[in-house]
């Protein structure tokens, strides 16, 4: 006797908060990478046929990405990639520089071997990254490195302002990773881990400082 699926019980049903976070990640990466450049038209529907989704979990990526300054949005009237503006982008990346020392300070008394084994591990993907011009895997790797400390802070409201403001940086940053400073950020990398491991919670500050200043830096370049 066949089986229909209305009888079925117990299949796990799709949350639609994947949807969503689906959607937010393709089309956010699309506009970081520069698949999708600044001013280019986002309508709802066409995003949903090209992702495969529904227009519900896209209307909510947009959002999302409307919240992060990646797309701007006027009512019964445009919702389109935003423009980068070199302001707001200092802004962010000041904010973000000085979250990211407050959290080397808090988490290095936390931070033992295997932290600063994470971090060394995460810094050798991210120079594999940069050497196979693997821009998006590089990004991650970098974020991988930098969550440790972070993590060690164990202060949520740090993470949650990053994850908020991080965002903004990510097309500079796709600018930074397929260019020469990449490879300095290698050795930056070293340098930070090299300072928790000996206990320098100042050195190990002031490296933090100058990764995302460097990164600032490319903002006055031509």
């Amino acid at each position: 006797m066949a089986t229909n699926i209305s009888d079925v019980s117990g299949l796990a049903k799709v949350p639609r908060s994947l949807l969503r976070d689906e959607a937010y990640e393709s089309i956010r990466r699309a506009i970081i990478d520069g698949t999708l450049p600044p001013g280019t038209n986002l309508r709802d529907g066409d995003l949903a046929d090209q992702l495969g989704l529904s227009r519900a979990p896209v209307r909510q990526a947009l959002l999302r990405l409307v919240e992060d300054g990646l797309v701007e949005s006027k009512p019964q009237s445009y919702t389109r990639v935003a423009g980068f503006v070199p302001d707001d982008v200092r802004d962010a990346l000041q904010l973000v520089r000085a979250l990211h020392e407050f959290a080397v300070r808090a988490g290095a008394p936390r931070m033992g071997p295997a932290e600063v084994a994470a971090m060394r591990a995460a810094n050798t993907r991210f120079a594999d990254a940069i050497a196979a011009g693997d821009i998006e895997a590089a990004i991650t790797a970098d974020d991988e490195l930098h969550d440790v400390p972070v993590a060690a802070a164990r202060n949520r409201a740090i993470a949650a302002t990053l994850a908020r403001y991080t965002p903004l940086l990510r097309r500079l940053e796709y600018a930074r990773f397929g260019s020469l400073p990449a490879h300095r950020s290698v050795q930056r990398h070293a340098e930070l881990a090299d300072a928790l491991e000996a206990g320098d919670v100042d050195a190990a500050c002031a490296i933090t400082a100058t990764i995302w200043t460097e990164l600032e830096d490319l903002l006055e370049t031509p």
